[in-house]
């Protein structure tokens, strides 16, 4: 332990200077770091009350220290940063997460191919002259390459690890946690809708709506896919569990099946047809084929908006009550 070179004492951080008798704390001046003094009081708070000549500092040096401290620390930063910095961890995720990906790739452009190739002639043979099974089909595959894919699996790796515990205790925005997590799926689920579209013009098919109907058409089929995405999230925040996310695709299996996936509503018989008319899925199709068969059909286009957003709602409420009951057992 260093003594004071005038009154002998002991030195630990602080020290009066000369002697016991001088009253006020000051900077030792022999530039080594001695051990934090006993009392738990640390630099920080000495500096609040202390100037550089060891005298108590006036209140506005110390509300200008407090303000330059300030300026430098972290601060909130704002819902849209939030989201951003969310989504962009999650974008970087895929690509250490691609066999999650792949699936949603290949199962649609094998679906389409064994569909095509056993109901075309069937249907043709059914349905009015100059029906296009296959610009029936292409939207289809779209809803099985984008339905339920999306960044629960990473989700429910930072529940089991503990940094969402460490990021809600963060000033971050708890819905732009979720948003942004949303925001990367949109991108996904986009990039995954293209290898579909890329197949029907390779195979003919032409879009009624031009080349901005392709662009509604992909983004539509991305608000599909943000939109559902809502249910694996609320798996992984209530279960913490990788086994029920991935077990959560059986929730996709209703939505696609039971609609006008395969043939037409009018083709549809008995309870599979009324189920169809109320299953969000088949005014999602209606409206996705509408851009390529028809055109620009408004009013199947607003059906298809509305179904979409209405599940999302559905969809993000039950995730936002899953985050709200972890955040309230943390």
């Amino acid at each position: 332990m260093r003594h004071c070179p005038e009154c002998g004492q002991e030195v630990n951080t602080w020290h009066r200077p000369h002697c016991s008798r001088a009253g006020r704390l000051v900077r030792p001046e022999w530039g080594w770091s001695a051990p934090q003094p006993a009392t738990g009081r640390d630099e920080r708070v000495i500096d609040d009350q202390l100037d550089l000549s060891g005298r108590p500092a006036g209140r506005g040096a110390s509300r200008r220290r407090r303000s330059q401290r300030s300026d430098s620390g972290a601060r909130p930063s704002g819902f849209v940063r939030d989201t951003i910095t969310v989504a962009g961890r999650g974008l970087r995720s895929i690509p250490r997460d691609i066999e999650s990906v792949v699936p949603a790739v290949v199962v649609p452009v094998f679906l389409f191919a064994v569909i095509v190739g056993s109901l075309n002639e069937t249907t043709t043979a059914i349905l009015p002259p100059g029906f296009d099974f296959e610009a029936f089909q292409i939207p289809v595959a779209i809803i099985f390459a984008v339905t339920g894919v999306s960044r629960a699996t990473v989700l429910v790796l930072d529940v089991q690890s503990g940094y969402l515990d460490r990021l809600l205790m963060t000033p971050v925005r708890r819905l732009a946690i979720l948003l942004g997590l949303m925001v990367s799926d949109f991108v996904l689920v986009v990039a995954l809708a293209v290898l579909p579209v890329a197949l029907g013009f390779a195979l003919g098919v032409e879009f009624a709506s031009g080349a901005l109907g392709v662009l509604a058409f992909l983004g539509l089929a991305g608000l599909w896919g943000v939109a559902f995405a809502g249910f694996p999230y609320a798996v992984a925040l209530r279960t913490g569990s990788p086994a029920a996310v991935n077990s959560a695709f059986i929730i996709t299996l209703p939505f696609i099946f039971l609609t006008t996936a395969f043939v037409p509503e009018e083709l549809l018989s008995g309870w599979l047809q009324e189920v169809a008319k109320y299953n969000p899925v088949t005014y999602v199709l209606e409206g996705l084929r509408s851009l390529i068969v028809v055109g620009w059909d408004t009013d199947a286009l607003i059906k298809a908006i509305i179904a979409t957003v209405g599940l999302g709602i559905v969809a993000t409420t039950l995730s936002l009550l899953a985050l709200r009951s972890r955040t309230s057992r943390g």
